[in-house]
């Protein structure tokens, strides 16, 4: 075999075995995850103090490579945090898009490099949205009875009592807060759409359980009153 056709065979060989490599993309055993969190501006001012928190339910997109658009999408779960599985090694970038001030959407990306059958953690990824709070006012009451030991103690207003609130079909509350003396809560800054309410009781065995009161948020600027009031019992 002269020194040609070895040449040949060996560049011949060398195309095969890179045609055989896959670019980045789906095939391997490599995972992207990484959490998003969402930056809160209060009444739309990004000037104001502003409150972060895990970023549910938003949609996170993943580059393969240099490609123009973009290969693969999920949604963050309750906690903020995704996944992207069965990747193959290589170069990846991963976004999701964040509001400016003036309402513009962009997006806000971090860099990867995934090894073969590696995990690879990608950094936070914060992202803003100017109006993250409505108008709306949600508000209620709790009830107290008091035992200690299996003795009833007395009943009065939950005073400082917590109280939580998520969206319906959420996992985690984005807002808790404490009954006043009145026995009153509110949570405010509210945008339309659908909530639950939720505090914690126990039975005089010291056992806790959670108590759920639904409510619908329909226009901005409106206060909404739990037409029932929590009754929990409270072991002192």
């Amino acid at each position: 075999m002269n020194k040609i056709t070895k040449f040949f065979l060996a560049f011949l060989a060398l195309s095969l075995l890179v045609s055989c490599n896959k670019n980045e993309g789906k095939g391997g055993t490599g995972t992207i995850q990484g959490l998003v969190k969402l930056v809160h501006h209060p009444d739309d001012d990004f000037n104001l103090p502003s409150d972060t928190m895990a970023a549910a339910k938003t949609d996170v997109f993943l580059v393969y490579g240099d490609d123009a658009y973009f290969g693969d999408d999920v949604e963050t779960g309750a906690d903020g945090m995704y996944q992207f599985e069965y990747l193959t090694p290589g170069d990846y970038t991963v976004y999701a898009y964040s509001t400016l001030p003036s309402g513009e959407k962009v997006a806000v990306s971090e860099p990867v490099s995934l090894a073969r059958g590696a995990v690879a953690q990608v950094p936070t990824i914060y992202i803003h949205d100017g109006k993250a709070y409505g108008t709306s006012i949600v508000k209620g009451r709790v009830w107290a009875s008091y035992y200690h030991n299996g003795s009833w103690r007395g009943e009065g207003w939950a005073y400082e009592h917590r109280v939580y609130i998520r969206r319906v079909g959420d996992d985690i509350p984005f807002d808790d807060t404490r009954v006043g003396p009145d026995g009153y809560f509110a949570f405010q800054k509210l945008q339309p759409g659908s909530y639950e309410v939720y505090t914690v009781t126990e039975n005089i065995d010291e056992v806790p359980e959670f108590l759920f009161q639904t409510i619908q948020v329909d226009e901005a600027g409106q206060i909404y009153n739990f037409e029932e009031q929590f009754e929990v019992i409270i072991n002192v």
